[in-house]
């Protein structure tokens, strides 16, 4: 493993460095190539016959490769993560967030976990087994990929509608997010995503009267809308327990002697420190208001007021969510809505299995247990495709660190360590699956 090793903190700092920033501008050029191509001439280099794809815009590199394995019976593993990054304010970070600096035991920079540094052990354990003429038991589809941060719609998306046949044959994958660490109290349990939930981005429009500022107004757009995204931000949906959660939630009780009570699991989540904000974002639909856009100039009042809000949606509450969504917004409310539904699978089979035994012949005495991800990834886009999905992207945290707070934030980093550990369970993994 020393080569595979070696090799991901470079690739992890030399993938960060490229500028991959994803703007959300869906007609606009890509910028994920130059990654792409760096990715390319990795496994080129090595041996693998790389596909390239542009997916939907110029720009939007994708790279597909594939090593055949033992039995081609066997429905493939796709094994994919996503090239671009959300937006980073260097005058907020303590490293250029585009630097790959190495630096305090850390690998900082933006899409340090989400998920260049996943991207890098995938690539170091691809080459190794080309270099060493590993034939897995089953074919693995190593895919890189573009757009996924704006929902895929020119990376995944688009490769499901129109290259299908780069996944031909492929019944189950792995990537982001889960296989990461998690310590309560002293036991330490490694949580792998069988299910996300739905995402449903809207777009909101209130209408009034446009005048002059200084005359009374009582048919204010801008007004309108503030009370409207007042109450959703208020507005608390109703608490739903669903299996994988309550799985979690039981798995950690066992683990750690905390009382999980089925009918009020939200007094579990104190005693779970830093993780009980994603665990929490779990039980319940949530609905975020990021954007808010009115008026052109202090005294005029405009006609037209817009919002949107990131929703994410529990399995199966798509419907309910969208009524209660109505009646707290109240009339007069226009709504654009565009959604992407959950993803869900049940924790069982060989390659949880898998999982399980190459993590713990690198953690003793670690265990195990599913998790629902609160956000979505490019899984949405390849259960069309009938393809069964897990989070698996292992890394051993500190005890302290949050690792949820840096997924899209300030001084973005991953643990060198982390990332070694994690090419090592990847390397078992990908031998026994």
């Amino acid at each position: 493993m020393a080569d595979a090793e070696d090799e991901v903190v470079g690739f992890a700092s030399e993938l960060i460095a490229i500028d991959t920033t994803n703007t959300a501008d869906a007609g606009g050029p890509g910028t994920e190539r130059p990654a792409a191509e760096y990715v390319a001439e990795k496994l080129t280099e090595v041996g693998y016959d790389v596909t390239y794809v542009e997916s939907g815009a110029p720009g939007r590199g994708n790279v597909i490769a594939r090593l055949p394995g033992a039995d081609p019976s066997r429905g493939a593993l796709l094994v994919h993560g996503h090239l671009d990054v959300v937006p980073a304010d260097a005058s907020d970070w303590a490293v250029h967030p585009f630097s790959g600096e190495v630096r305090d035991g850390y690998v900082w920079g933006r899409g340090a976990v989400d998920m260049k540094g996943t991207l890098a052990q995938t690539l170091a354990v691809a080459r190794r087994f080309r270099r060493e003429g590993v034939v897995p038991p089953r074919d693995l589809i190593f895919a890189y990929l573009a757009d996924e941060e704006a929902g895929g719609l020119n990376g995944a998306g688009w490769l499901v509608d129109h290259r299908p046949d780069l996944f031909e044959g492929a019944t189950e994958a792995i990537s982001e997010v889960g296989g990461f660490s998690v310590t309560v109290g002293q036991a330490r349990a490694y949580l792998v995503e069988t299910a996300e939930k739905g995402t449903m981005w809207l777009r909101l429009k209130a209408r009034g009267t446009a005048g002059h500022g200084s005359l009374l107004h009582t048919d204010n757009a801008v007004a309108k809308l503030a009370a409207a995204v007042t109450r959703l931000d208020q507005h608390r949906f109703p608490l739903v327990l669903t299996d994988p959660v309550r799985d979690l939630l039981t798995g950690l009780s066992e683990m750690t002697g905390i009382p999980f009570d089925p009918a009020d699991p939200e007094a579990m989540l104190a005693g779970l420190g830093p993780l009980s904000r994603m665990i929490g974002a779990t039980l319940r639909d949530t609905a975020t208001v990021t954007v808010f856009q009115a008026g052109y100039k202090t005294n005029v009042v405009p006609s037209t007021a817009h919002a949107t809000v990131d929703v994410r949606i529990l399995p199966g509450r798509e419907e309910a969510f969208t009524a209660e969504l109505a009646a707290v917004l109240g009339p007069g409310i226009e709504l654009e809505i565009d959604t992407m539904p959950a993803v869900e699978t049940t924790f069982d089979g060989s390659l949880p299995d898998a999982m399980a035994a190459a993590i713990t012949a690198e953690d003793p005495g670690a265990r195990l247990l599913p998790y629902m991800m609160p956000a979505g990834t490019d899984a949405k886009s390849f259960r069309r495709l009938g393809i069964r999905h897990f989070g698996f992207a292992p890394l051993r945290l500190p005890p302290d660190l949050d690792f949820a707070a840096l997924f899209h934030g300030v001084d973005e980093r991953v643990p060198v360590d982390a990332l070694t550990f994690g090419t090592r369970v990847l390397d078992r993994l990908l031998r026994s699956c």
